[in-house]
């Protein structure tokens, strides 16, 4: 994609499921970082500044659909693609994610291959989007350039 280092946070209760996230993922050169719940991930989202968060929803304190809709009330973060990571199976949870502001989502167990091509799709969203933030950036300090001369 390109040379960068991808970052991406994992937020799961069971660290277990980092591990086999990690293990699926380890040969992707992404920088992997877990979160033990939605509390401790929001606490770390403006210093860890993730590519992808891959989210569990059937978490203790805050669930990940609450986490998942915070994160995208926050205007630094909702660009950041999320990817629901669930064992539920309903329509009806399904669509609660979206609704929240989830971007995508796999269902446990993971599929590795499955994995890593939603990870690499929202990447190549995620790109996209910094491209063209960096674009936009860049005609808003021409613009002021020019109103400046």
């Amino acid at each position: 994609m390109d040379s960068k280092q991808h970052s991406i946070l994992v937020i799961d209760d069971e660290e277990r499921i980092f591990d086999v996230i990690e293990g699926l993922l380890i040969r992707e050169g992404y920088r992997l970082t877990y979160a033990p719940s939605g509390p401790a991930a929001i606490q770390q989202m403006d210093a860890l500044q993730p590519d992808v968060i891959l989210l569990d929803v059937m978490m203790p304190q805050m669930d990940g659909i609450e986490a998942c809709r915070q994160i995208k009330a926050n205007p630094n973060w909702k660009h950041i693609p999320i990817i629901i990571v669930t064992a539920l199976t309903s329509k009806a949870d399904l669509a609660r994610s979206l609704e929240a502001g989830a971007d995508d989502f796999i269902s446990k167990p993971i599929n590795s291959l499955e994995l890593r091509a939603r990870v690499r799709s929202m990447l190549r969203i995620k790109i996209q989007y910094d491209a063209l933030a960096a674009t936009l950036r860049l005609r808003t300090l021409n613009l002021f350039d020019a109103f400046l001369s």
